[in-house]
């Protein structure tokens, strides 16, 4: 996932005097990847799936303040500033039942007499830089809040929650709920829920509040609520309904329940100082099992074979200690206690040698050659087919494209229908490469020359009763093309990969009538070539049996040591004539052909070279003449074929 974090805003909890290119540079070499810095000041930073603890400006200087240090530049982490917090499992303004499996920790608090207005221009003009439209100074807070901690919260109208009462369930199936956003959802089941007193849904817990329980203009009390939830039914829930918030993405990676904490009393000081909202004394705290620091031994033996170097315990301790861990020698043996925020990707002794390696720098670390020979490559290597087969459609001209396997209902009529699409032009899992091609072609509509686009990708064939067979094809589309150069180009390829092919027509649905050929090897169909309804030239193969059709190695036959005579031959045939029968036709009646080509067609008539040649000697004029009147005789009698 990529965030947004401007530097201004990173200021507030990172004290150094380093510059913003300081921080991207560092950054990068041992963290987070910062991809550019826009607008002057904004950090733009892909974070990794396992890092969710630096998917905010306050973990991204949390990182910083470990790293800096490393490069001889100053920095500290300044503490995120609290109100006094006075935490409670009961409260008298709310009585809340929870389910602790779904949710490992609940807190709520509520605010009163709250002043819905616009929020202040410092707080707009933050939101804006990460890419959050502003709207009220209640909604801002929430989204200020997640952007800054990487803690969702949301808010509810308190006086819209009947009897005072939540109850945080698992959803049954067929339950509706309306979220904010207007649109009405049908549950699956297994979704984290809440209740009211009167057994409303309010909430579709993690990802989207109910709008019967929203905040709006005429809200005087507002419910500031901040919870974890289990990431697994997030995930679930999210991917069913096809409902992406920024919210589920971050609860669905697993927060730090301790981050909680900071969440409700960051929410508290804004709403006081933005809304004059009088927040109760006490916080609703359900927290049944707070966190245990997990612990992870390791010693420097462990460290040096994994790094191919020693680095110094007090080195080890003070990376460690700078990135929250704490430490304990017992003599080459380190135990390190793991902090909340970074329990979800450390459990091992490996994940405690990656956070030193990152941060003593992989740049650091001595390099040297691998002794020996360079190896050659295995035959049977992964992907060395595909590459070979690639390499020859790119050296004939042919651009490689990547398209999406997810198309239309029109587009794969008999395909595998997902159940959550995210939308009409992504419904179905793609049955053949066409129409992907098809719609690439389509978008480079305004180019004149002529162009080849293939593609190498899976397509999946639908099983009744199990999962679809995913099988590898090579697609290819000429646009601005002739039939024939295309057809060549497909017989080329055969040719390179040494197969040795036959082809034969057959009418076939998407393809114009007369204009479709399969091709086979060994009895067995590879592929097939023809022009397509939308009048475009398509080639389409199975990858595994092309794989199986070639040969590495092709046939040789030592090189004459006589000299051939070449002559040319102009023939008319009846319409429809195949050609390459005719080709196959010589040089399987006349063993002095050695070599026969087509080199130019005009209406009807079509003109052949012909190569004569003898291994044992030279060809006397009077034994060409005589194969010559041989060859057209059975040209005659077979294809209706007229020598001009």
């Amino acid at each position: 996932m990529d965030i947004k974090v401007p530097d201004r805003w990173l200021r507030d909890f990172l004290k150094t005097k380093a510059t913003a290119n300081d921080v991207a540079k560092y950054l990068s070499l041992c963290g987070p990847s910062v991809e550019k810095i826009e607008q002057g000041d904004v950090y733009s930073i892909e974070v990794t799936t396992n890092r969710v603890d630096v998917a905010s400006v306050y973990g991204i200087a949390r990182e910083a303040a470990a790293i800096l240090p490393q490069f001889g530049i100053k920095a500290r982490l300044q503490s995120v500033k609290l109100p006094t917090l006075e935490f409670s499992s009961k409260v008298d303004y709310l009585e809340a039942s929870v389910n602790s499996v779904l949710c490992p920790r609940f807190t709520a608090v509520l605010i009163k007499n709250v002043e819905l207005k616009d929020s202040p221009a410092w707080m707009k003009e933050r939101l804006v830089a990460v890419g959050v439209r502003p709207i009220n100074n209640v909604v801002d807070i929430s989204n200020y809040i997640m952007c800054e901690l990487g803690q969702p919260v949301h808010t509810f109208d308190y006086d819209k929650i009947l009897k005072g009462k939540m109850v945080l369930r698992e959803s049954r199936k067929g339950e509706r709920l309306t979220t904010l956003d207007g649109k009405t959802h049908t549950l699956p089941g297994g979704d984290i829920v809440i209740e009211d007193g009167k057994g409303r849904l309010i909430d579709l817990a993690g990802i989207m509040g109910g709008e019967n329980s929203a905040v709006d203009a005429n809200t005087k009390n507002v419910l500031l609520f901040v919870q974890t939830y289990n990431p697994v039914n997030i995930r679930a829930t999210s991917m069913s309904l096809a409902v992406r918030t920024e919210a589920a993405v971050l609860f669905e990676k697993g927060l730090d329940p301790e981050l909680v904490t900071l969440g409700i009393g960051r929410g508290i000081e804004l709403f006081v100082k933005l809304t004059n909202g009088r927040p109760e004394s006490q916080i609703l705290d359900i927290y049944p099992t707070p966190y245990k620091a997990k612990k992870v031994e390791i010693n420097t033996d462990f460290i040096a074979a994994r790094l191919g170097t020693e680095i110094p315990k007090g080195k080890i301790t003070q990376i460690l200690r700078s990135l929250g861990f704490e430490t304990y020698w017992k003599g080459k043996t380190l135990e390190v206690l793991v902090p909340s925020y970074r329990a979800g990707d450390i459990s091992i002794p490996e994940d405690i040698v990656e956070e030193v390696a990152r941060l003593y720098g992989y740049h650091n670390f001595p390099s040297e050659l691998m002794p020996g020979s360079i190896p050659e490559p295995l035959g049977d290597a992964p992907f060395l087919f595909e590459t070979k087969v690639k390499n020859v459609l790119k050296g004939w001209g042919g651009v490689e494209v990547y398209t999406f396997s997810l198309v239309s209902e029109e587009d794969a009529p008999n395909g595998l229908k997902l159940k959550n699409p995210l939308g009409k032009d992504s419904e179905y899992l793609r049955t053949s490469l066409s129409p992907s091609l098809v719609m690439a072609v389509r978008q480079n509509s305004g180019e004149k020359e002529p162009f080849h686009l293939f593609e190498m990708a899976n397509v999946y064939i639908p099983r009744k009763g199990d999962l679809p067979n995913e099988k590898m094809m090579l697609g290819g589309i000429f646009a601005n093309s002739s039939y024939r150069e295309a057809k060549g180009l497909v017989e080329g390829l055969l040719t390179e990969l040494n197969i040795k092919s036959e082809m034969f027509s057959e009418d076939a649905a998407h393809y114009l009538p007369n204009r479709h050929i399969y091709l086979k090897a060994e009895g067995k169909i590879l592929g097939e070539f023809g022009e397509l309804s939308q009048g475009y030239l398509y080639y389409q193969f199975d990858v595994e049996a092309l794989r199986r059709a070639y040969r590495e190695i092709g046939s040789f036959k030592p090189i004459p040591k006589y000299p051939a005579q070449i002559e040319d031959m102009t023939l008319t045939f009846p319409e429809r004539t195949k050609i390459g029968e005719v080709i196959d036709f010589v040089l399987s009646k006349e063993k002095l052909v050695s070599r026969m080509e087509l080199t130019d067609i005009y209406k009807d008539s079509s003109t052949f070279r012909l190569w004569y040649q003898h291994p044992s000697k030279t060809l006397a004029n009077k034994e060409v003449e005589a194969a010559r009147n041989k060859l057209l005789d059975g040209i005659k009698k077979k294809f209706g074929g007229i020598a001009n």
